[in-house]
């Protein structure tokens, strides 16, 4: 698994002598936030110290772009599987689409009435 970490933060300004995006860094001598240039390394200090963090993953689940509406594909096989969500004895099934050891030949089921996926 793949894991990407994007921090912003509440003010991205730009260089006014390089006009170049300015990027956080930590000033650990006076312990605080600055924003600095990295080609001229021309630096102010934020104004705003709240940083968001948005964690974005690269690993796709077995059942990647399965959608609710899947039960109503014409073309996909139907089961009188039980749905443990809803107890809805209609189901459309088919095999996980990665291509690896891990996920083999593993069928799952979609509930026409609600959308459950299970196993």
């Amino acid at each position: 698994m793949v894991s990407f970490d994007l921090f912003i933060l509440s003010e991205p300004s730009a260089n006014v002598y390089s006009s170049n995006l300015l990027y956080p860094k930590e000033d650990r001598i006076n312990n605080r936030l600055m924003f600095t240039c990295r080609t001229c390394h021309v630096g102010e200090p934020a104004t705003s110290y709240c940083v968001y963090q948005n964690k974005l993953s690269t690993q796709v689940g077995d059942t990647a772009g399965v959608t609710q509406d899947v039960g109503s594909d014409p073309t996909l096989p139907r089961s009188n599987k039980l749905c443990p969500s809803c107890g809805e004895a209609d189901a459309v099934f088919f095999q996980s689409q990665q291509r690896s050891a891990e996920t083999g030949m593993k069928l799952y089921y979609v509930c026409c009435a609600c959308g459950n996926v299970f196993v």
